[in-house]
């Protein structure tokens, strides 16, 4: 399942820190940087980032970008600049593993369909990490580890692809989630790109109370500061993906709004019970936020599920597990005959495995639950 080459377009933050970490892997695949600028690639080939480095614009790219079934092309550029690459895939006539890390998801996967077709199989995702520091230079090889990683397949998306993604991004020490793609860019929106927009935002009315000499930012401590510290994140990057999920995140700030308002009327009428209230579900809710862990194995259930080999099987099962709030450490395909095959999924004790399990039934498939460690065949 292993991949002998990594691509990685885009070697910075994130694309770097997935490139180190690749590197790291035992057995380790060749890792391959590709940008656009010289800068950033020697600063990747001198630190260990990349075992090669390609300037995008030079003829060899193409070369890099004719590789088979062994390799994996990770995109990990602005969304602005996927479609490009996608095309220059197909012109190149890719015939491997594709997958992005952009914090968007339906537009992408539209254009890796259009551009795509069927020579390429692609695999949308978004891995949930990140740093107000951007470049190589910030670029570290256990980003990951421990974090979330989200894989968003579709109805035509290649079942051994997305295994073989799953697989790699596991490796590297994330943990994966499957959503819907328009379900992501929703979420997203709400637990990302709107906190950004509201630390920008508590940014500006502070400046706005600054003093001609900025006396009052010379004050703000280290509340002020955890709380703002994304607003120091790349603004042409943070254009692109505010206006790229522009629906969801203008209907993000306009619900925050109505809960700013509601607050702010509860402090005018000095609802003292009102406000506590307010304060301590919040709190609640903060403070039953997952740290980064790693389940023991006692912890961890595999779902059988038997299902006919047709595209769009495996997103329709992955999303159930998704939506239930169930979260996929490990995933197999147990092919059975040339048209049958059983999903054998690792879960996590998160979520709600009854209601995944109804969800399922629900649906035609006859999913069984059993303990990791088992006798006996599938």
């Amino acid at each position: 399942m292993r991949f002998e080459r990594v691509v990685v377009i885009g070697v910075g933050l994130i694309g770097g820190s997935i490139a180190a970490a690749a590197r790291r892997l035992q057995p380790a695949p060749q890792v391959v940087g590709i940008s656009r600028s010289a800068k950033t690639l020697d600063f990747a080939l001198e630190n260990g980032v990349v075992d090669r480095a390609v300037q995008a614009d030079d003829p060899k790219v193409d070369d890099v970008l004719a590789g088979g079934l062994e390799t994996l092309v990770v995109i990990a550029t602005p969304v602005s600049a996927i479609g490009d690459w996608l095309c220059r895939l197909r012109d190149a006539r890719f015939s491997g593993v594709v997958t992005d890390v952009a914090s968007t998801k339906s537009a992408v996967i539209s254009a890796a369909e259009q551009c795509l077709g069927s020579r390429a199989a692609f695999v949308g995702g978004h891995p949930m990490a990140g740093s107000e520091r951007s470049g190589v230079e910030a670029a570290r090889s256990d980003l990951l580890h421990g974090a979330y990683y989200v894989l968003t397949p579709s109805a035509d998306t290649n079942m051994d692809a997305y295994r073989r993604v799953h697989a790699f991004v596991t490796a590297l020490g994330a943990r994966v989630i499957s959503v819907d793609a328009d379900d992501h860019d929703q979420a997203v929106a709400v637990i990302s790109h709107v906190p950004h927009v509201t630390a920008s935002a508590l940014v500006d009315v502070a400046a706005s109370h600054s003093g001609p000499q900025g006396e009052l930012m010379r004050l703000a401590a280290g509340g002020f500061k955890d709380t703002t510290r994304i607003a120091a994140g790349s603004p042409d990057l943070w254009t692109g993906i505010c206006l790229d999920n522009a629906n969801a995140v203008a209907q993000g700030i306009d619900e925050l709004r109505e809960v700013l308002g509601e607050f702010a009327h509860m402090v005018r009428t000095h609802d003292a019970d009102a406000v506590r209230d307010w304060l301590a579900r919040a709190a609640d809710v903060r403070r039953s936020l997952p740290a980064q862990w790693v389940p023991a194995s006692e912890r961890l259930t595999e779902l059988l599920v038997p299902v006919i080999d047709r595209p769009g099987v495996i997103s329709e099962v992955t999303t159930a597990v998704g939506r239930t709030g169930c979260n996929i450490e490990a995933i197999e395909i147990d092919h059975q005959s040339e048209d049958t095959a059983v999903l054998v999924l690792v879960l996590t004790d998160e979520g709600d495995v009854d209601r995944l399990i109804d969800d399922l039934t629900d649906r035609g498939y006859e999913p069984r639950l059993r303990p990791l460690e088992h006798d006996g065949e599938v």
